[in-house]
Protein backbone atom coordinates (compact mmCIF):
# COMPACT_ATOMS: atom_id res chain seq x y z
CA UNK A 1 0.00 0.00 0.00
CA UNK A 2 1.38 3.41 -0.81
CA UNK A 3 2.95 5.20 2.36
CA UNK A 4 1.21 8.70 2.04
CA UNK A 5 2.66 10.53 5.50
CA UNK A 6 -0.53 12.99 5.86
CA UNK A 7 -3.15 9.30 5.64
CA UNK A 8 -1.32 6.87 7.74
CA UNK A 9 -2.60 5.26 10.48
CA UNK A 10 -0.20 4.15 12.91
CA UNK A 11 -2.60 3.81 16.66
CA UNK A 12 -2.77 0.16 17.16
CA UNK A 13 -6.12 0.95 18.72
CA UNK A 14 -7.46 2.96 16.22
CA UNK A 15 -7.04 -0.25 13.89
CA UNK A 16 -8.45 -2.54 16.82
CA UNK A 17 -11.62 -0.22 16.13
CA UNK A 18 -11.41 -0.32 12.81
CA UNK A 19 -11.45 -4.11 12.84
CA UNK A 20 -14.38 -4.33 15.06
CA UNK A 21 -16.43 -2.09 13.27
CA UNK A 22 -15.86 -4.26 9.79
CA UNK A 23 -14.40 -7.65 10.96
CA UNK A 24 -15.58 -9.50 7.38
CA UNK A 25 -11.72 -9.91 6.70
CA UNK A 26 -9.69 -10.95 3.07
CA UNK A 27 -6.95 -13.06 4.29
CA UNK A 28 -4.39 -13.60 1.27
CA UNK A 29 -1.40 -16.14 0.85
CA UNK A 30 1.26 -16.67 -1.14
CA UNK A 31 1.64 -20.39 -1.31
CA UNK A 32 3.81 -22.95 -3.42
CA UNK A 33 0.44 -22.83 -6.17
CA UNK A 34 0.25 -18.92 -6.41
CA UNK A 35 -1.88 -16.72 -5.03
CA UNK A 36 -5.14 -18.02 -2.34
CA UNK A 37 -7.85 -15.46 -1.25
CA UNK A 38 -10.37 -16.19 1.51
CA UNK A 39 -13.21 -14.18 3.30
CA UNK A 40 -14.03 -14.67 6.81
CA UNK A 41 -15.18 -12.70 9.66
CA UNK A 42 -12.23 -11.94 12.56
CA UNK A 43 -12.25 -10.91 16.70
CA UNK A 44 -9.05 -8.57 17.81
CA UNK A 45 -7.52 -9.06 20.96
CA UNK A 46 -5.67 -5.83 22.37
CA UNK A 47 -2.62 -6.95 24.29
CA UNK A 48 -1.57 -4.32 27.12
CA UNK A 49 1.43 -3.43 25.18
CA UNK A 50 -0.20 -2.72 22.40
CA UNK A 51 -0.08 -5.71 20.35
CA UNK A 52 -3.17 -6.94 17.96
CA UNK A 53 -3.62 -10.47 17.90
CA UNK A 54 -6.75 -11.57 15.47
CA UNK A 55 -9.11 -14.79 15.84
CA UNK A 56 -10.99 -16.69 13.07
CA UNK A 57 -11.54 -19.98 11.99
CA UNK A 58 -11.61 -20.92 8.13
CA UNK A 59 -13.87 -23.98 6.67
CA UNK A 60 -11.74 -27.01 5.37
CA UNK A 61 -10.12 -27.00 2.76
CA UNK A 62 -9.04 -23.54 3.47
CA UNK A 63 -6.10 -24.23 5.58
CA UNK A 64 -4.45 -26.69 3.09
CA UNK A 65 -5.45 -24.79 -0.08
CA UNK A 66 -3.46 -21.42 2.57
CA UNK A 67 -0.54 -23.73 3.85
CA UNK A 68 -1.68 -22.02 6.95
CA UNK A 69 0.88 -22.25 9.37
CA UNK A 70 3.80 -22.26 6.71
CA UNK A 71 4.28 -18.90 5.74
CA UNK A 72 3.18 -15.27 6.45
CA UNK A 73 -0.60 -14.53 6.05
CA UNK A 74 -1.88 -10.96 4.81
CA UNK A 75 -5.46 -9.66 6.50
CA UNK A 76 -7.12 -7.03 4.73
CA UNK A 77 -9.77 -5.04 6.54
CA UNK A 78 -11.62 -2.22 4.53
CA UNK A 79 -13.62 0.25 6.08
CA UNK A 80 -15.88 2.93 4.74
CA UNK A 81 -14.95 4.49 1.61
CA UNK A 82 -16.31 6.21 -1.68
CA UNK A 83 -15.90 8.18 -4.37
CA UNK A 84 -14.87 11.88 -4.16
CA UNK A 85 -15.78 14.13 -6.75
CA UNK A 86 -13.71 17.02 -8.01
CA UNK A 87 -16.80 19.52 -8.05
CA UNK A 88 -16.70 19.37 -4.31
CA UNK A 89 -13.33 21.13 -4.75
CA UNK A 90 -12.24 24.73 -4.43
CA UNK A 91 -9.11 24.44 -6.20
CA UNK A 92 -9.40 23.64 -10.18
CA UNK A 93 -8.60 22.17 -12.32
CA UNK A 94 -9.21 19.00 -9.97
CA UNK A 95 -9.62 15.24 -10.89
CA UNK A 96 -11.75 12.82 -8.48
CA UNK A 97 -10.44 10.78 -6.19
CA UNK A 98 -11.86 7.78 -3.26
CA UNK A 99 -11.81 8.33 0.11
CA UNK A 100 -11.24 5.37 2.57
CA UNK A 101 -10.01 3.44 5.32
CA UNK A 102 -8.00 0.13 5.40
CA UNK A 103 -5.61 -2.10 7.21
CA UNK A 104 -3.04 -4.71 5.85
CA UNK A 105 -2.11 -7.21 8.93
CA UNK A 106 0.38 -9.30 8.92
CA UNK A 107 1.16 -12.53 10.90
CA UNK A 108 1.68 -16.18 11.01
CA UNK A 109 -1.35 -17.52 11.83
CA UNK A 110 -1.11 -20.56 14.61
CA UNK A 111 -3.49 -23.59 13.82
CA UNK A 112 -5.84 -24.33 17.13
CA UNK A 113 -6.59 -27.85 18.69
CA UNK A 114 -10.23 -29.08 18.67
CA UNK A 115 -10.99 -27.42 22.05
CA UNK A 116 -9.59 -24.43 20.89
CA UNK A 117 -11.39 -24.05 18.13
CA UNK A 118 -14.29 -24.67 19.61
CA UNK A 119 -13.75 -21.54 22.03
CA UNK A 120 -12.94 -19.26 19.12
CA UNK A 121 -16.17 -19.95 17.18
CA UNK A 122 -18.28 -19.90 20.64
CA UNK A 123 -16.68 -16.49 20.77
CA UNK A 124 -17.30 -15.71 17.20
CA UNK A 125 -20.78 -16.16 17.58
CA UNK A 126 -21.69 -14.82 20.80
CA UNK A 127 -19.78 -11.38 19.49
CA UNK A 128 -22.22 -11.32 16.78
CA UNK A 129 -25.31 -12.65 18.01
CA UNK A 130 -25.51 -10.92 21.45
CA UNK A 131 -26.83 -7.62 19.60
CA UNK A 132 -29.33 -9.82 18.31
CA UNK A 133 -33.05 -9.35 20.23
CA UNK A 134 -33.16 -12.87 20.90
CA UNK A 135 -29.37 -14.27 21.16
CA UNK A 136 -28.61 -17.59 19.23
CA UNK A 137 -26.02 -18.40 21.37
CA UNK A 138 -23.72 -21.55 20.48
CA UNK A 139 -23.54 -22.73 24.06
CA UNK A 140 -27.64 -20.80 24.50
CA UNK A 141 -28.91 -24.83 24.61
CA UNK A 142 -27.92 -28.44 24.84
CA UNK A 143 -29.10 -28.94 21.29
CA UNK A 144 -27.33 -25.79 19.60
CA UNK A 145 -24.31 -26.65 21.82
CA UNK A 146 -24.47 -30.59 20.51
CA UNK A 147 -24.94 -29.24 16.53
CA UNK A 148 -22.04 -27.15 17.24
CA UNK A 149 -19.79 -29.86 18.42
CA UNK A 150 -20.82 -31.97 15.64
CA UNK A 151 -19.82 -29.36 13.04
CA UNK A 152 -16.85 -27.59 14.15
CA UNK A 153 -15.03 -30.72 12.77
CA UNK A 154 -15.45 -28.74 9.74
CA UNK A 155 -13.41 -25.76 11.03
CA UNK A 156 -9.79 -24.66 11.60
CA UNK A 157 -9.40 -22.38 14.24
CA UNK A 158 -7.24 -19.73 13.82
CA UNK A 159 -4.94 -17.45 16.27
CA UNK A 160 -2.99 -14.77 14.61
CA UNK A 161 -0.47 -12.07 16.21
CA UNK A 162 -0.22 -9.43 14.08
CA UNK A 163 3.78 -9.31 13.74
CA UNK A 164 3.20 -5.63 11.39
CA UNK A 165 0.47 -3.56 10.33
CA UNK A 166 0.20 -0.38 7.39
CA UNK A 167 -2.90 1.33 7.54
CA UNK A 168 -4.15 4.02 5.70
CA UNK A 169 -7.12 7.03 7.04
CA UNK A 170 -7.70 9.25 3.27
CA UNK A 171 -10.43 11.59 4.55
CA UNK A 172 -9.66 14.39 2.35
CA UNK A 173 -6.86 15.54 5.53
CA UNK A 174 -4.74 17.89 2.23
CA UNK A 175 -8.16 19.60 1.00
CA UNK A 176 -8.44 23.38 2.03
CA UNK A 177 -11.40 24.08 4.52
CA UNK A 178 -13.13 25.30 2.11
CA UNK A 179 -13.56 21.88 -0.03
CA UNK A 180 -13.96 19.71 3.02
CA UNK A 181 -17.25 21.46 3.88
CA UNK A 182 -18.23 20.87 0.18
CA UNK A 183 -17.23 17.10 0.37
CA UNK A 184 -19.33 16.70 3.13
CA UNK A 185 -22.18 18.78 1.92
CA UNK A 186 -22.07 16.39 -0.99
CA UNK A 187 -21.78 13.06 0.80
CA UNK A 188 -24.57 14.15 2.77
CA UNK A 189 -26.88 15.49 0.38
CA UNK A 190 -28.93 12.95 -1.97
CA UNK A 191 -26.28 12.34 -5.04
CA UNK A 192 -25.51 9.51 -6.37
CA UNK A 193 -22.06 9.12 -4.37
CA UNK A 194 -24.17 10.32 -0.93
CA UNK A 195 -22.73 8.82 2.09
CA UNK A 196 -23.56 10.04 5.83
CA UNK A 197 -21.44 7.43 7.06
CA UNK A 198 -18.46 8.97 5.11
CA UNK A 199 -18.75 12.32 5.87
CA UNK A 200 -18.90 11.29 9.57
CA UNK A 201 -15.69 9.89 9.18
CA UNK A 202 -14.43 13.48 6.86
CA UNK A 203 -15.34 15.01 9.73
CA UNK A 204 -13.91 13.03 12.76
CA UNK A 205 -10.28 13.08 10.21
CA UNK A 206 -10.31 16.74 10.21
CA UNK A 207 -11.03 18.10 14.00
CA UNK A 208 -9.34 21.44 12.65
CA UNK A 209 -12.63 22.19 10.93
CA UNK A 210 -15.25 20.03 12.46
CA UNK A 211 -13.92 20.25 15.84
CA UNK A 212 -13.39 16.65 18.27
CA UNK A 213 -16.30 15.95 17.94
CA UNK A 214 -17.01 15.79 13.99
CA UNK A 215 -19.45 18.91 13.97
CA UNK A 216 -19.00 22.30 11.98
CA UNK A 217 -16.61 24.16 14.68
CA UNK A 218 -18.19 27.46 13.92
CA UNK A 219 -21.86 25.67 13.50
CA UNK A 220 -22.62 26.95 9.97
CA UNK A 221 -23.96 24.78 7.40
CA UNK A 222 -21.91 23.70 5.11
CA UNK A 223 -22.43 25.49 1.44
CA UNK A 224 -24.69 23.25 -1.17
CA UNK A 225 -22.22 22.42 -3.69
CA UNK A 226 -24.79 22.08 -6.35
CA UNK A 227 -25.51 26.01 -5.67
CA UNK A 228 -21.43 26.38 -6.17
CA UNK A 229 -19.82 27.28 -9.46
CA UNK A 230 -16.65 26.21 -10.83
CA UNK A 231 -14.88 29.79 -10.74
Amino acid sequence: MRHTPVFALTDAAVVAQLIRDHPWATLVSNTSEGLVASHYPVLVEEGPDGSLTLLTHVGRPDERLHELGEHELLVVIQGPHGYISPGWYDEHPSVPTWNFVTAHLHGTPELLDPAENLRVLEQLVDHFEERMPEPQLMRGTLENSAYADRISAGTVGLRIPVERFTAKLKMSQNRTEGSLRRIVAGLEGEGPYASAELAQHVRRANPAVFGEAGQPADLTPPADPTKETSG
